[in-house]
């Protein structure tokens, strides 16, 4: 089932036609079908709206992010290391759906920098439907062994790096998010 069925099934269960809900959130009536037509997707404070509405977790939206995120195969994270900014190509990420992941080495620059400032964004373009996903917030380390477990074996090449060697040089970073958009 795909995020915008899921989101006309739960509106349908409440009762509300798309024009109420378009009523409820300050948006068009289209934007609702838009969303349930897996067209668009409703922005960060609309899902937090809808998911108070209709009782439910924003998971749903996470995962999408989530999603969106693999099959692009790479997203980049930007960082302010002394006040400038600095891009890079990251490609491991993981949603249990209740967070974002990403992994790294302590030995790269990263580690230090997200040290020194843990504010981050990530971007990630997807060429088949020509939209870019930002996420912006911080980055905390993540201390639980199941997510490093879990990342090792969703990235084989990660595992086999961290196989034979110091397996403490892997850190995983977990999201906190503030704000998100597609567009």
């Amino acid at each position: 089932m795909t995020t915008g069925e899921k989101l006309a099934l739960l509106r349908k269960k409440k009762g509300i036609t798309q024009e109420k809900l378009s009523e409820l959130l300050l948006v068009s009536r289209q934007s609702v079908s838009r969303w349930e037509l897996d067209a668009a997707f409703p922005e960060t404070d609309k899902l937090i709206k809808l998911s108070k509405l209709f009782e439910c977790s924003t998971d749903v939206s996470l995962n999408y992010y989530y999603k969106f995120i693999r099959e692009c195969g790479y997203f980049f994270l930007a960082t302010s290391v002394g006040g400038q900014p600095r891009l890079r190509p990251m490609g491991m990420i993981y949603s249990n759906g209740e967070s974002l992941f990403m992994a790294s080495d302590k030995s790269k620059s990263l580690y230090a920098d997200l040290i020194k400032n843990p504010k981050v964004e990530i971007a990630s373009y997807n060429s088949n439907t020509h939209k870019w996903l930002r996420i912006s917030g911080t980055v905390e380390i993540e201390k639980s062994t199941g997510i490093k477990e879990i990342m090792m074996e969703i990235y084989p090449n990660l595992k086999n790096a961290y196989l034979y060697c110091d397996e403490s040089q892997l850190v995983i970073y977990k999201l906190c998010i503030n704000e998100i958009g597609l567009k």
